[in-house]
């Protein structure tokens, strides 16, 4: 193991506490909400076959997919809890999450929740939330790319409420730094070590022009060491995601070694300074980054050790739940809108 100057360490332990102290008033607490694995094994046993076989066909049309369900799963967790209050859409008299500048743009397959809730409603009116539905999804979108397998906690109950102001708050941007983004995931009950491993999950999917401009134009090739392979790479960027502006929609892979397959390569980019977003490259290039750093590479060099936290940290993910749906929360017929 590389020696840790005594300055950054000291630096690094004083920035965990404080962290904590900002963390201890407002966090909330990935930990112990009323689910179980069992929880619809009378009432729909056949819910997690019927989700995993809609998520099969969608995969197999698009890979792609998977993101797209993962994403939607972490920016529905990030606010309110898993609640399902991300898949709301906007009504005259309702605002969702889903136009909040976050998310606008950046988060799709919900035409592959509808698809899955219309099966379950089928099978079993009235009985899955559309919250389980998700986050069971997201752990079958992960498999079917080559990713682990873990059991998904079940008993969630859909919001009747969203928050558009939370997305801005509680979702890290692309451009953020290591200590925000850290904030951020502490004030949802999460550890760092959960942190470095669920940003694995950019081993898959694609960022738009928007989030990646300033890293592309700013300090790409000197974490990268202009090695030609980086250069190479950065020339095709740059060829697609213009410095003065448009093409704000054009996509890159986040990783561009195996964008479709789930495995740990997303890490050896970050090692070699290739990491498409600010927010993913500060991982390890950030001097503040003393415990991060050193997740990184040891994803990198342990693909079983990241499944195993990956899966973990996942669990935790989900088990982010809103307390107010189990005094006032329902099982929504359509993702889409509250019962009427």
């Amino acid at each position: 193991m590389e020696s840790i100057p005594s300055f950054l360490l000291s630096s690094s332990i004083c920035i965990h506490l404080l962290l904590l102290s900002f963390c201890h008033f407002t966090m909330l607490h990935a930990t112990d909400p009323p689910l179980s694995v069992e929880y619809y094994k009378s009432t729909c046993p056949n819910a997690e076959a019927i989700v995993r076989k809609e998520m099969e066909c969608a995969i197999l049309s698009d890979p792609r997919n998977a993101a797209f369900i993962l994403r939607l799963h972490f920016h529905d967790c990030f606010v309110q809890g898993c609640d399902g209050s991300v898949l709301l859409d906007d009504t005259v008299t309702f605002q969702g999450e889903k136009n909040a500048p976050t998310n606008f743009k950046a988060l799709k397959g919900f035409d592959i929740v509808d698809r899955i809730k219309n099966k379950l409603e089928s099978e079993c009116p009235g009985t899955v939330s559309c919250a389980d539905a998700l986050t069971i999804a997201a752990r079958d979108a992960t498999i079917l790319v080559g990713g682990p397998y873990w059991d998904v906690p079940v008993g969630r109950k859909d919001s009747k409420t969203a928050s558009f102001a939370q997305v801005e708050t509680n979702i890290p941007g692309a451009n953020i730094g290591l200590l925000s983004i850290i904030a951020k995931f502490m004030y949802q009950g999460l550890s760092v070590t959960d942190m470095v491993a669920l940003s694995g999950a950019h081993t898959i999917g694609m960022a738009r022009c928007t989030n990646y401009r300033a890293r592309i134009y700013g300090d790409y090739r000197i974490t990268s060491l202009m090695n030609p392979i980086a250069e190479s790479n950065l020339k095709t960027l740059k060829s697609t995601c213009p410095k003065a502006g448009g093409r704000d929609n054009h996509v890159a892979a986040l990783d561009y070694a195996s964008p479709n397959l789930f495995d740990n390569s997303y890490y050896h980019l970050l090692l070699s300074g290739e990491g498409l977003l600010n927010s993913d490259q500060e991982l390890y290039s950030s001097i503040l980054g003393v415990e991060t750093k050193q997740l990184v590479k040891k994803y990198a060099s342990d693909p079983i050790a990241f499944f195993e936290q990956f899966s973990e940290s996942m669990v935790k993910l989900g088990n982010i739940t809103n307390p107010e749906t189990y005094v006032d929360g329902e099982v929504r017929k359509n993702c889409r809108f509250v019962n009427t």
